[in-house]
């Protein structure tokens, strides 16, 4: 290979001094045609002088590096987007493998409130295996994913919003010396989860309603049909209840799956089947406590819903359905949830762990490349 010459210009401070305005240029440079002392120095076109000259790092890893420490790729990837890939395909999938579940739950619990309207009568709701039965006879085998391309919509910027607010929530409330209390991560998944749901909202409306509402249309024609007849406040009925319900469930999931993680042997912390059991149990407390606002919440998502507010609603529902009308349809729906909490947070959790190790191999790379271009 051929040899290149590099001319390098540096100023001397015992020297500059002597120069005056007038021999500086607008940016407040020394003029270099005035400049009487430059550095000459040969080297190859490999070098590591002529790399920086050429706005290149010599420390960062090369192709056949990265090809044979592949997590260092990844800790080239800015967090936040590796976070947001990372909740938006396992969410996706999660959704998509409980759709039937999702179905039977929304078909539970809104049940008797359409046939309150349709026969004029007080009649309950209907249980899991109805909703399986009435599902199949009346639409077939596709009815049970009946809805689910909006979830799918809707869950991949909903997982992703909430899994990396909820990441920013915990440095937001952590203490000076980084520590972050029981309170603090309760309020950093209450805030996540209200901002998830807040984004997301007009799209989990338009999914009840395809899921639920007679007729095989679409979600634009649903959505048409909602601004036509009810206006845009109508893709926001229930947004109240919704917060309160979910505020809560994400705060008790995350912390409770935060603190028993952190309180097991650090040799167990990092396996994967103990995330997935961690989530399984975090998840179950928060459903048990939360699912009677989800009630609420759907019921007021409804077309022609009597109530206006949770304070009509809880009653209305209790009146009509006893309080286990606010248990309707929780069996499928804690079948549904537990698995997707499960599978979201133990994905979150492997990339951290891939991410930072990650991180390691990389420093370790760029480290070697420095003591050999030293």
């Amino acid at each position: 290979m051929g040899r290149e010459s590099v001319l390098i210009w540096r100023p001397i401070p015992s020297l500059t001094n002597s120069f005056h305005e007038k021999d500086m240029d607008d940016d407040n440079n020394l003029i270099i045609a005035k400049m009487p002392f430059a550095s000459l120095s040969s080297s190859s076109s490999s070098s590591s002088s002529s790399e920086k000259v050429k706005g290149r790092d010599s420390t960062m890893p090369s192709s056949e590096q990265l090809l044979k420490h592949p997590l260092a790729l990844l800790a080239m990837i800015p967090n936040g987007v590796a976070l947001f890939a990372a909740g938006a395909i396992a969410g996706a999938a999660a959704k998509t493998v409980t759709a039937p579940l999702d179905r039977f739950s929304s078909l539970c619990q809104t049940h008797g409130l359409r046939a309150a309207e349709a026969a004029g009568s007080k009649r309950g709701g209907i249980g899991f295996v109805e909703a399986l039965t009435l599902i199949k006879e009346q639409e077939g085998i596709k009815g049970y994913w009946k809805g689910n391309l909006p979830q799918v919509i809707r869950i991949i910027p909903y997982s992703a919003v909430q899994l990396f607010a909820y990441e920013v929530y915990k440095k937001l409330f952590s203490k000076k010396d980084g520590e972050l209390s029981v309170f603090g991560r309760l309020f950093a998944g209450a805030c996540a989860g209200m901002t998830s749901t807040f984004v997301t909202y007009p799209l989990d409306v338009l999914r009840l309603r395809l899921a639920v509402e007679p007729g095989c249309r679409t979600m634009s024609q649903v959505a048409l049909n909602m601004l036509r007849e009810e206006g845009v406040a109508s893709f926001y009925s229930g947004l109240g209840p919704s917060l309160l319900g979910i505020a809560p469930y994400i705060a008790v999931n995350f912390c409770i799956f935060d603190l028993v993680k952190k309180s097991l042997p650090e040799k167990y912390q990092k396996r994967t089947e103990t995330s997935l059991l961690t989530a399984l149990v975090s998840a179950t407390l928060a459903t048990l406590m939360c699912y009677p606002l989800d009630t609420v919440r759907r019921q007021m998502q409804m077309k022609g819903s009597p109530y206006n507010t949770v304070f009509d609603a809880f009653p209305g529902i209790v009146e009509r359905d006893g309080i286990i009308g606010l248990y309707r349809g929780f069996v499928p729906n804690a079948l549904k949830n537990l698995p997707n909490s499960s599978i979201r947070l133990t994905t979150f959790d492997t990339v951290k762990g891939l991410i930072s190790v990650g991180k390691k191999e990389l420093q370790s790379i760029m480290e070697n490349n420095r003591e050999k271009s030293s």
